[in-house]
């Protein structure tokens, strides 16, 4: 599908105001040709038959009221063209918010954060002037000129074949011009989608950068993208300058051609046309109508040509959303079947493969099980498919050979939604968002009360500093848990987990990286929720393993050890070399097991 039929598709996402719009703008058009045959007949009336205001009040008061309904319908026509783009604006982002939500984490990390962000902020927005300014206007061009024609032709035949044969200029040259404009258009799109995702960059990255003396380079750099983008801004301003001065001439000649027709009519001249031709006679009145009509025979051309530059800027940020909602997920479960209620749940991998690209396999035939009410712990060193087996657990994957068992059910087999309805799951750096504490909590749980809300942080050790706070559990906290150490937003984190009651919780490490006091409370609310539940504990710490039923030690995408603590503490395979390499000693609760990125 074309860029330009995409948006064409998407029109019926700004519901009826868009339709509002072009209406209103319609009947603004119609009662401009009623305005121009009452201001007609005063100034014949004043002007040229010497009467008195007594004999034109009645068409004074008739040309009043034509304002005040223009002015009324002009509003009207603006307030339904912003909610039509507004109604798009809303639909496009929820839906490209739901394309994220399915692609999953596999997709975002492969993308610059900064590049998506400016697709869903000013991508997005600069929709608005296609849909509130260029589809009305497109329409418009295509009624008012000939309604105006039909109002001008009767009156006066050759100032309307004046019109008819200039009209067609404006939008030839609307093109010609627009044409070159479209893909610079595009190219300062491009510009700006990569400077502002590694401006971001550069700011998530800027603790680094000072620490190893790379900030000032990284500012010459942003100087120069942006002296890049400014340069080509310039040139698609400097193209939309030079066809709005065209679009203005073609328009001011053909009124000019039209007052000259009259003119020279009017004081008894000759026409300069070919002698073959008949020329009609006009009077004052009909002269004065047709000549006021001129320039609103082009003013639809005109603001069409204006409004051609809402379309390129819509067409260039359109291409990165047909790109980016054309992306299909990878491996993603598609199944329909309801989840068979079990608590707790069991869950076994049956010779799983995955791939996240050719030749580069991140789990290899691995077979495991963990079993009901069991705490069993995922540990091995970076890139040996820990994170690879969470996300195949959370449905943002699927095998690419082999399968997953949920009892005795297929996880392919089972509705996504339903799945992760049974799923709790802790991540090592918890996000929390802005809003008061309580809803942080009910993340999981919507419809949870204040009671049940409390009962959660009480259980997961959160309780004593929530309400030690000014608002309590009304406290307001800002993005990324803006105002709260990392222990406090850990045990929010676990609340939200108590809350959600699931039988089956994912925890990627959720006691690394903090001080000892806040690692021993959140650890006494991990023992709290390991009661009556299946726990999967991606694993760092040695304080988090030895608690585990069962150590699975992952090694390239395979399980190369399982056990104890103690009995793989006691052995000379990898765990134990670990421990020797991290930990020191294995009596070291503290200790850490791997470290580095992990895959």
């Amino acid at each position: 599908m074309s860029v330009t039929a995409w948006l064409k598709s998407q029109r019926p996402l700004a519901g009826k105001a868009l339709a509002h719009s072009i209406w209103l703008s319609t009947a603004n058009g119609l009662f401009a040709i009623a305005q121009a045959w009452l201001l007609a007949v005063v100034l014949n009336g004043v002007i040229f038959a010497q009467a008195g205001l007594a004999a034109v009040r009645p068409w004074l008061w008739g040309l009043l009221g034509v304002f005040l309904v223009r002015a009324l319908i002009v509003w009207l026509a603006e307030r339904a063209a912003f909610q039509a783009a507004a109604n798009v604006r809303v639909a496009l982002r929820d839906r490209v918010y739901r394309h994220l939500q399915t692609l999953g984490p596999s997709y975002l990390a492969g993308q610059r954060s900064g590049a998506i962000a400016e697709t869903l902020t000013k991508g997005i927005d600069d929709l608005e002037g296609y849909y509130a300014r260029f589809v009305p206007a497109m329409t418009l061009v295509m009624i008012l000129p000939l309604a105006i024609l039909t109002a001008v032709i009767p009156t006066d035949w050759l100032a309307g074949l004046v019109l008819l044969v200039t009209a067609p200029m404006i939008p030839l040259f609307m093109i010609i011009i627009g044409s070159g404009a479209e893909a610079r258009n595009q190219r300062q799109w491009k510009q700006l989608a990569r400077m502002s995702a590694h401006f971001l960059d550069v700011i998530q990255g800027l603790t680094t950068l000072k620490l190893f003396g790379a900030s000032r380079r990284e500012v010459d750099v942003i100087a120069r993208v942006s002296d890049d983008y400014r340069a080509s801004t310039m040139q698609v301003l400097r193209i939309a300058f030079l066809s709005s001065a065209v679009l203005e001439f073609f328009a001011s000649v053909g009124i000019a051609l039209v007052a000259v027709f009259i003119g020279f009519r009017l004081y008894d001249l000759a026409v300069p046309v070919p002698s073959w031709i008949s020329v009609p006679d006009i009077g004052y009145l009909q002269g004065l109508f047709v000549l006021m009509l001129a320039p609103e025979f082009y003013a639809p051309l005109r603001n069409l040509g204006t409004q051609y530059h809402a379309k390129m800027g819509a067409v260039a940020a359109a291409e990165r959303l047909i790109e980016f909602l054309g992306t299909e997920p990878r491996q993603r479960l598609t199944g329909t079947q309801q989840l068979a209620d079990a608590r707790p749940l069991g869950v076994r991998f049956d010779a799983v493969h995955f791939s996240y690209e050719e030749g580069r396999e991140a789990l290899r035939g691995l077979t495991f099980e963990i079993p009901p009410g069991q705490r069993i712990a995922l540990v091995g060193t970076s890139g040996a498919g820990k994170t690879t087996v969470v996300s195949l657990l959370l449905g943002f994957l699927s095998p690419t050979e082999g399968r997953i068992l949920v009892g005795e059910q297929a996880l392919a087999d089972i509705d996504l939604e339903d799945w992760r309805r049974h799923l709790a799951w802790v991540p090592q750096q918890p996000r929390l968002f802005q809003g008061t504490i309580a809803d942080n909590i009910k993340l999981g749980a919507q419809d949870a009360d204040l009671e049940a809300v409390r009962e959660a942080a009480r259980r997961a050790r959160a309780d004593q500093f929530i309400e030690a706070l000014a608002a309590g559990y009304d406290s307001l906290v800002g993005e990324r848990g803006a105002g709260l150490s990392g222990g406090q937003i850990q045990r929010i984190a676990l609340a939200r987990a108590f809350l959600r009651d699931a039988p089956l919780v994912i925890l990627d490490e959720a006691t690394a990286n903090l001080d000892p006091e806040s690692e021993r409370l959140v650890q006494e609310g991990i023992d709290e929720l390991a009661r009556d539940r299946t726990l999967l504990v991606v694993a760092h710490r040695l304080a988090t393993v030895r608690g585990a039923d069962r150590i699975l030690v992952l090694d390239r995408g395979r399980i190369v050890e399982q056990g104890a603590h103690q009995e793989l503490a006691s052995t000379r395979g990898l765990y134990a070399r670990m421990i020797a390499a991290y930990g020191g000693s294995e009596d070291e609760s503290t200790s850490a097991i791997d470290t580095g990125e992990r895959r």
